[in-house]
């Protein structure tokens, strides 16, 4: 409810906010009346009360999107079979004055690592490439209560990223690789890259993505969409396959960041023991779209390389012009955590994929998924490595102290870098880059990828936010806006504003090449 106010409030009128640099086409559909590229789930819901649109011609439009711009990209996996049927069940609730909120009748890609009862769930492995799930994940019951159409699940990176020393990210045995829509040949980033590159390519209204470290935000980046990393427990880990318990969250993309706030509104909710949704998003009345008096942290992080980090100088102009105070910072203890969050991880991946994988059919543990990528060469053709998988299989217990120090640590210095960076310079958020131009997909090389942006958000449980701020050369990059411990929905108001101001977003063109080697 308090996301869907933040949506509300901020966006009455929901502007346009891509740039309109004459490069790329519209996604306009025959007879819908609408640019996919840039409409709003308010703008759809308000033409779906009218009579003017309906569920089931939108559905049908990004069926055919996914029809004929998917073979690209290949960031879809499967389409849902019934999703004209639920398309049609949303229209007869409109018809008859039931709507069931902002979602009814959106058209919805998921993750394939999200279990749904209908369709595989296969975490991009061919282990799990049976039978489906025998429930849906909380969040899919969510969406589905909230009348939202479920059109498919995306391609990821295989386990989330979490097998291979050198993967390379979009790449799984059951889906191939995935492609950035604006450079063929370039990477979507993260384990989340189907569901940023369905986005950039309009193959839907919205997508749900997941993270431990990285894994919302860099796709969201690098495809140059709006990606939400929400606080540790807002959005329930029922259903969904593990790394670790104490950072993995699902988290909404889309095209802008009302469309997000609208979809966190309804992914969270109670789950057992974790925080309630509404506890995490405050209802507080927003003063729409503005910047004014705003103080922002800038973290340049120069690794990056001097593109991104002019990039970064723009942006910073930009708030500033609009009335933000932007001051630059170096949050601290960042060295320490990146020496203690994968060992950590390790540990916990062995005890909690050991949890999931009994709930399925196939490998029954780690030590027999380990075994079945051994005897099976599909799994091979890209990278041939699983040594986080063995690595994890040798692990400390989470039962171990050291291992329990290590967490305690973690948690501590991560929560301690943002607090005390926040609290010294009286911030209301930490600004910095989201991600690197886009690297050229290699299979033998691997990823070209330590970002440490998003690490601090990620260890802590806070919320993080990419939002565009604009590309080099053809290729996208997002100013990453994280905040404090369940500050999801003061995240969501300042990121509106931030994208309001700096109205980066454009279409992909869907470039073969533009070069060789990596981007940095």
């Amino acid at each position: 409810m308090a996301a869907a106010l933040v949506a509300g409030t901020l966006w009455a009128g929901t502007p346009d906010v891509r740039a309109d640099d004459g490069t790329s086409a519209p996604a306009s559909a025959a007879g819908l009346g609408v640019d996919l590229d840039t409409v709003t789930i308010p703008r759809l819901q308000a033409r779906m009360a009218k009579g003017s649109l309906t569920s089931k011609a939108l559905t049908s439009a990004y069926l055919r999107r996914i029809d004929t711009v998917d073979p690209k990209v290949n960031a879809v996996l499967r389409t849902d079979p019934t999703a004209l049927r639920q398309a049609a069940a949303s229209d007869e609730r409109h018809r008859a004055g039931r709507a069931r909120g902002p979602l009814d009748g959106i058209p919805v890609l998921l993750k394939d690592n999200v279990n749904t009862r209908s369709l595989p769930t296969t975490a991009g492995s061919l282990a799990l490439a049976g039978s489906p799930p025998d429930a849906d994940a909380l969040l899919v019951k969510r969406l589905r209560k909230a009348g939202a159409v479920i059109l498919g699940k995306t391609n990821l990176s295989e386990w989330a990223n979490f097998r291979g020393a050198k993967p390379t990210s979009g790449w799984s045995a059951v889906g191939g690789q995935t492609h950035n829509p604006y450079v063929l040949d370039r990477n979507p980033c993260g384990s989340s890259a189907g569901s940023g590159a369905a986005l950039a390519a309009s193959l839907a209204q919205v997508a749900i993505g997941t993270e431990t470290d990285g894994s919302i935000v860099c796709p969201a980046g690098m495809n140059g969409v709006v990606g939400l990393k929400p606080s540790l427990g807002v959005v329930s880990q029922d259903g969904v396959v593990p790394i670790s318990a104490e950072q993995d969250t699902a988290g909404p993309m889309a095209r802008n960041v009302v469309d997000t706030a609208l979809t966190l509104a309804v992914l969270s909710g109670r789950d057992g023991g974790h925080p309630a949704g509404a506890q995490a998003l405050p209802d507080a009345q927003v003063r729409p779209g503005s910047l004014h008096g705003k103080r922002i942290g800038l973290w340049r992080l120069p690794e990056l390389g001097p593109d991104v980090d002019a990039l970064m100088t723009r942006t910073a102009g930009k708030l500033r012009k609009a009335g933000a105070e932007v001051v630059e910072v170096t949050p601290p203890y960042q060295k320490r955590l990146a020496e203690l969050e994968f060992p950590a991880l390790l540990s916990e991946f062995h005890r909690d994929i050991d949890a999931y994988l009994a709930t399925r059919k196939g490998p029954r543990d780690l030590a027999a998924l380990i075994e079945f990528n051994r005897t099976h060469p599909e799994e091979q053709t890209c990278f041939a490595g699983q040594e986080l998988f063995e690595q994890a299989l040798a692990a400390p217990s989470t039962d171990d102290p050291a291992y329990k120090a290590m967490r305690a640590e973690l948690k501590d210095l991560s929560r301690r870098s943002i607090d005390e960076t926040m609290a010294t310079h009286r911030l209301d958020a930490i600004a910095a880059p989201t991600n690197p131009p886009a690297w050229t997909t290699d299979c033998k090389r691997g990823d070209n990828d330590v970002i440490p942006s998003s690490t601090p958000a990620a260890v802590a449980g806070y919320p993080s936010l990419s939002v565009p701020a604009g590309s080099v050369g053809e290729l996208p990059v997002g100013v990453l806006l994280t905040a404090g411990h369940h500050q999801d929905a003061e995240l969501l108001s300042l990121g509106a504003a931030v994208e309001r101001r700096l109205q980066a977003w454009r279409a992909p063109r869907y470039l073969p090449t533009i070069g060789t080697g990596s981007a940095r």
